[in-house]
């Protein structure tokens, strides 16, 4: 019986290995030490963060800046709104998405060829701006909730995506099948598709959740009562403009050295608070993204 041959790395082969670790080391690094940062110095006594130039680990220990968001209402609220905008915006742009991503993917379909060639040139041209604050406004949108969550429903690339996985994955077989033993469209797509399609669903709902949640610019434009203002105008705020909501009475009446470490911490803890939720959501579709991102190497 032939011995099986043992692969034995030369000096070339290891010296390269260790260098290549090296480097990726030193990127991945140089990709991960700004949040690094954040974190540590929203968990650091202000007056010691700049005392080296690097953060690598907490100097000090102070939890100002999660106590005052804790007791900031703007944030709260912005944290609230920014929940339930991410949520409900997902799932009606998964519904939109889905229902028009099954009918396109069905070669039964007249006219499938028309339609997507009518979809895909609005990810070209729009009327702009103006013209979608007005019919916005006229529909009655502008200052709503409803604004946050219904214009923007579908994604045609997020369409073409889903429509190319159905295509690719679920057998033609398998939809005849269920025709034979009586299923209507509705029916296929529901206990037939839907259940074959977790991947491609978690892609795109990581896709959305994150659009939606880090989506400041709209609320920017639409809204103007603040009780509905998300989270992330909340953060440009304190970020881009130093404005702190119901501490700014405090900042402005006690404009001292404490009171600037305290916005200065406020404003790394308020980037961790408004970060951790998508950080936390990735893990959970992780191993549906890389079969479900796939697709889009398939064309058709």
């Amino acid at each position: 019986m032939a011995s099986r041959a043992i692969y034995k790395p030369s000096k070339a082969d290891r010296v390269f290995d260790v260098t290549n670790i090296l480097i990726i080391s030193i990127f991945t690094l140089i990709i991960l030490y700004p949040i690094i940062f954040v974190v540590m110095a929203s968990v650091s006594d202000p007056s010691k963060i700049f005392d080296t130039p690097l953060l690598l680990w907490p100097r000090g220990f102070s939890l100002d800046g999660y106590k005052e968001i804790l007791q900031n209402k703007d944030i709260l609220v912005g944290f609230k709104n920014a929940v339930i905008y991410t949520f409900l915006g997902t799932m009606v742009n998964l519904i939109v998405t889905t229902l028009g991503a099954y009918p396109l993917s069905r070669k039964e379909f007249v006219g499938k060829g028309f339609f997507t060639i009518f979809f895909t040139i609005t990810m070209f041209f729009s009327g702009g701006l103006i013209p979608t604050y007005l019919v916005n406004q006229q529909i009655g949108f502008v200052n709503t909730i409803w604004v946050m969550i219904l214009p923007g429903a579908i994604s045609v690339y997020n369409m073409i995506l889903m429509r190319t996985y159905f295509q690719a994955n679920i057998p033609s077989e398998l939809l005849e099948s269920a025709y034979v033993d009586g299923a209507n469209d509705l029916q296929l797509l529901w206990k037939v598709v839907l259940p074959l399609s977790t991947p491609i669903i978690a892609v795109m709902a990581m896709f959305y959740g994150v659009g939606r949640w880090n989506d400041y610019f709209n609320a920017m434009i639409y809204l103007q009562d603040r009780s509905k203002f998300p989270l992330q105008l909340i953060l440009r705020e304190i970020l881009v403009q130093n404005q702190f909501g119901d501490t700014s009475k405090a900042l402005i009446a006690s404009a001292n050295a404490q009171t600037m470490l305290l916005k200065l911490t406020l404003k790394y803890s308020v980037v961790v608070v408004s970060t951790l939720p998508v950080l936390l959501f990735y893990p959970v579709v992780a191993k549906y993204f890389e079969k479900g991102i796939m697709v889009g190497a398939i064309k058709g």
